[in-house]
């Protein structure tokens, strides 16, 4: 596919994945949809890709859905935005949290409204610390969409998930680090380099293990004890199995670093 409003980017196992509409502050447009839907498909088809790495071009991570773009005109008859959310963004998120690869968000600028909802749709959030993010729905009139309703209580708490939501107040990338919405906040300087070496590490882990860890914690809040522990025991027989886990073991016994495949 010959992309117009992404850059794929794939080496060494890492695909770089960047939404490209810097002029718009990389907001979603139907087009931009249908490019990251096929962009998510050949990461999770391709077996020699180990992670994903998800950033914005220009002067923002995105600003959200693009409110001039067609299916939100507003004319005669007013745009059904359920079907937006339904058509384009559902399908958008459930990639992301069921992607064969672990997968981070380098977030810089703003990330506003779905865009902070897609990042945190990814396993690690790192920020620039000058980054930002906005739930600013209540100013339009709608509600958090793209998970946000979901993201954020489970993250920061029901306290200050409505604060965010209902007031639509900024909320400075360090801020977020230290209320556990996302993982790192770093220089700006430093971004670059810092998603660098942990895409590197990433890539160079157990990939199965690492997705199915993301599953467990998600499954957890609704879960009983019991349930829960019967699942950690059906993913550690299929670890146990796997010819990474072998790999660790022996590595371990023979006092060398593991090389690992996502086998």
């Amino acid at each position: 596919m010959d992309y117009q409003h992404i850059l794929f980017e794939a080496a060494g196992g890492i695909v770089r994945l960047t939404l490209n509409r810097p002029d718009k502050l990389n907001s979603f447009t139907g087009a931009m949809h249908g490019e990251l839907r096929d962009a998510l498909d050949t990461v999770q088809a391709d077996k020699s890709i180990r992670m994903l790495v998800l950033g914005g071009a220009g002067r923002a991570f995105c600003a959200g859905q693009d409110l001039a773009d067609p299916d939100m005109a507003v004319g005669a008859t007013r745009p059904d935005i359920g079907n937006v959310v339904e058509q384009h963004y559902k399908p958008l998120i459930l990639r992301l949290q069921n992607l064969r690869v672990p997968t981070v968000a380098k977030v810089h600028g703003v990330a506003a409204g779905a865009g902070a909802s897609l990042a945190l749709a990814c396993d690690l959030v790192i920020a620039g610390k000058s980054a930002s993010f906005l739930q600013a729905f209540s100013k339009i009139g709608l509600i958090p969409d793209t998970g946000g309703t979901w993201f954020l209580p489970q993250r920061v708490g029901m306290a200050r998930a409505m604060g965010l939501t209902l007031l639509a107040d900024k909320l400075p990338a360090e801020k977020a680090a230290e209320w556990g919405l996302i993982w790192q906040a770093v220089d700006d300087a430093a971004l670059d380099a810092t998603v660098d070496a942990l895409a590197a590490q990433l890539a160079g882990m157990p990939t199965k293990a690492l997705v199915r860890t993301r599953q467990a914690m998600h499954a957890a809040p609704n879960h009983t004890l019991e349930q829960q522990l019967s699942m950690e025991g059906g993913f550690m027989r299929e670890l146990g199995w796997s010819a990474d886990f072998a790999e660790g073991v022996a590595a371990f016994m023979e006092k060398r670093a593991p090389r690992f495949t996502g086998q």
